[in-house]
């Protein structure tokens, strides 16, 4: 790669991981239902990595995505040729390109796909020979200009945006998504300017000769940040045989927000709310010591803090909008996954995704892949049921599995359900008392939710076999800890021979957290309020002892009582006659925690730990009080566990 390309590398990673991801869902979609559009959509990616990648000079990548998009416009003749060996064929190369990205990225060297190449050419001279027709392969895919009459020409202008960094990177991007559509003439400025990146008030302007019509060269830019298609004009002959411009409609002025978006990097962003974070813990601090002055001057003081609150406060919705991202950049890549796993035990699976475009905080996506996806690997491997079982079962033989997200204030539920041969919480408790890790007194205690959340421990399963591809409770209680780390929880509910639901519940950022400020003798801690089921006050005497433990009469049952002072350590003074009491969710159901004093609510921003005190089991993070005294907040279920 030349040094002249290199300064596109990143943005050929960026929107070539997009092609491809978006390659990946349409091969995928194809397997279900070859439409034309997703055909059309699917050559289109092939067509545009190849060209891309030929453009950076990675040959071995150009090569392949050749050979690939060669084979979709075979399919793109006729659909009946799409077997499901073919489609496997596709996707293995979808998955070499994708890999090729990953190394360019890197800087490591790219290797070339001779075997899978002759995969795709056997393939592609077994499907011509059947059809009957030898491959030719045009510029551009015939369905697109089949619509279409002959050739026309048009004068073109398109503006890259002022804030753009690689203006030149996009200018020919811009050009290779209308060279798609026919041949680009007379284009200004020049195509050596173009490689310097000098655009003058970053206006591109060109004639394009093409049969397609206007609203697909409308369509040509939609997808492309940064850059907007302000003119389309169509040139037309007069009665004296010369080329006179027939104006067609010009797009609104607010019909494309491209030239007002920019990509910034996540790291960039994660400056800004830590920064954001430091002017509002220094603004408490500031409201603080205003307390301390005298009354006449503390007015004037809280007022312009009141003004400086109120301005932090905008600056860091502003910053959370920035960083929230629709669910989809999670949920678009699952179909893939479960027509894998299905494919490897031999079911047949759909995947049904709504609500994919509510928008989470980029920190919870990045961390939330992992535990939806060993969800699926659970409902496909052991929720499921075989085509034999279903029949026997009257159950049609494709199982179902959907995933729903809705937003509910300032959280969102996302609930993952197949229709499946359900869990049995009776099975799960035995499981757990057999391993040692609960008493057969407790799990007779269990209700049937807490009976169901016993295969979050490890090693807690029903499943006959654990197969290589997931078991129930091997992995689940990462899962429910992952959850847990992100200010979420998991929530389960199964019928027998109808199906298993899981709900998680997540807050919408992790960067604020409400708190519940407690006393244990003189140190202050806090503890998530979303884990807070009920706050109460008993006097000891309520207490019901047994030996040592201790239990709470609550709900028709009882709770077992842990001092926080006990778990974390502290110093145990004489138990207060009268002390207040947390009803809180535990891993092996409600416990309820003793403090000393409860202190109130507080909004508070989140500090994530660093070494060595990120090694301390039951501590998830820590805030500053207006106070400046450090607050360290709890993660109650792992203290118990430890």
């Amino acid at each position: 790669m030349s040094a002249e390309t290199s300064k596109y590398l990143g943005l050929f990673v960026s929107e070539a991981t997009e092609h491809l991801e978006a390659l990946t869902a349409d091969l995928v979609q194809l397997e279900k239902e070859p439409t034309r559009q997703a055909v059309e959509s699917t050559f289109r990616h092939a067509h545009s990595i190849k060209g891309m990648a030929a453009s950076m000079g990675f040959a071995a990548t150009a090569a392949l995505a050749h050979r690939l998009e060669d084979l979709i416009q075979l399919v793109q003749r006729d659909g009946s040729q799409l077997t499901r060996e073919l489609g496997d064929l596709l996707l293995s190369a979808a998955d070499a390109l994708l890999a090729d990205v990953r190394c360019a990225e890197k800087g490591e060297p790219i290797a070339t796909h001779h075997e899978l190449e002759a995969k795709l050419s056997a393939q592609l001279s077994l499907l011509s020979s059947a059809s009957g027709r030898p491959h030719t392969k045009p510029s551009t895919p015939p369905s697109r200009l089949s619509r279409v009459g002959p050739a026309r020409r048009f004068a073109i202008r398109v503006q890259i945006s002022p804030s753009c960094q690689q203006p030149g990177a996009r200018a020919f991007v811009a050009l290779k998504h209308f060279s798609k559509l026919g041949d680009i003439l007379e284009l200004k400025p020049a195509m050596q300017e173009l490689r310097s990146g000098h655009i003058p008030d970053g206006v591109l302007s060109f004639e394009l000769e093409s049969p397609a019509d206007e609203p697909a060269i409308r369509a040509a830019l939609t997808s492309l940040p940064e850059v907007e298609l302000s003119s389309v004009v169509a040139q037309k002959k007069s009665v004296w045989g010369q080329q006179q411009p027939a104006p067609l409609s010009q797009p609104a002025a607010n019909s494309s927000d491209n030239s007002r978006t920019v990509r910034i990097k996540t790291e960039l962003l994660d400056y800004f709310l830590e920064t954001v974070g430091e002017l509002s813990l220094a603004t408490a601090r500031i409201r603080e010591i205003g307390k301390t002055l005298p009354p006449p001057v503390q007015p004037t003081l809280e007022e312009g803090v009141g003004r400086l609150h109120g301005l932090v406060k905008d600056l860091h919705d502003k910053v959370m909008s920035a960083r929230m991202t629709p669910l989809s950049t999670v949920t678009d890549r699952l179909p893939r996954a479960v027509r894998d796993l299905a494919r490897r035990r031999d079911r047949n699976v759909e995947l049904v995704v709504s609500g994919a475009e509510v928008e989470l905080d980029r920190t919870i996506l990045d961390n939330l892949s992992e535990p939806i996806l060993h969800i699926l690997r659970n409902c496909v491997d052991h929720g499921i049921e075989s085509p034999d079982e279903r029949r026997a079962a009257n159950k049609s033989e494709m199982g179902r599995v959907a995933i729903s997200v809705r937003r509910e204030r300032d959280r969102v539920s996302l609930e993952i359900e197949d229709d499946g041969r359900g869990m049995d919480g009776a099975k799960l408790a035995q499981s757990a008392v057999a391993k040692g890790l609960l008493s057969a007194e407790a799990a007779e205690r269990l209700s049937e939710r807490e009976a169901l959340m016993l295969c979050c421990l490890p090693g807690v399963s029903t499943a006959a076999n654990v197969s290589e591809i997931s078991g129930r409770g091997v992995g689940m209680d990462a899962v429910k800890r992952a959850l847990e780390e992100l200010g979420g929880t998991l929530e389960l509910h199964s019928q027998a021979g109808v199906g298993t639901r899981f709900t998680l519940q997540l807050p919408l950022t992790v960067s604020m957290v409400n708190l519940m400020l407690v006393a244990v003798g003189r140190e202050i801690v806090g503890l998530p309020v979303a884990k807070v089921l009920s706050a109460l006050e008993l006097p000891a005497s309520d207490i019901l002892k047994t030996g040592e433990a201790g239990f709470l009469p609550h709900s028709k049952g009882l709770l077992p009582v842990h001092p926080l002072s006990q778990l974390l350590g502290f110093p145990s003074g004489d138990a207060p006659a009268t002390r207040p009491y947390l009803v809180m969710e535990g891993d092996q159901g409600r416990v309820a925690l003793a403090v000393d004093r409860l202190l109130g609510q507080e909004e508070a921003v989140l500090k994530t730990l660093t070494r060595p005190l990120d090694l301390v089991p039951g501590l998830v993070g820590v805030t500053i009080l207006g106070t400046g005294r450090p607050v360290f907040i709890l993660d109650v279920p792992r203290l118990l566990a430890t």
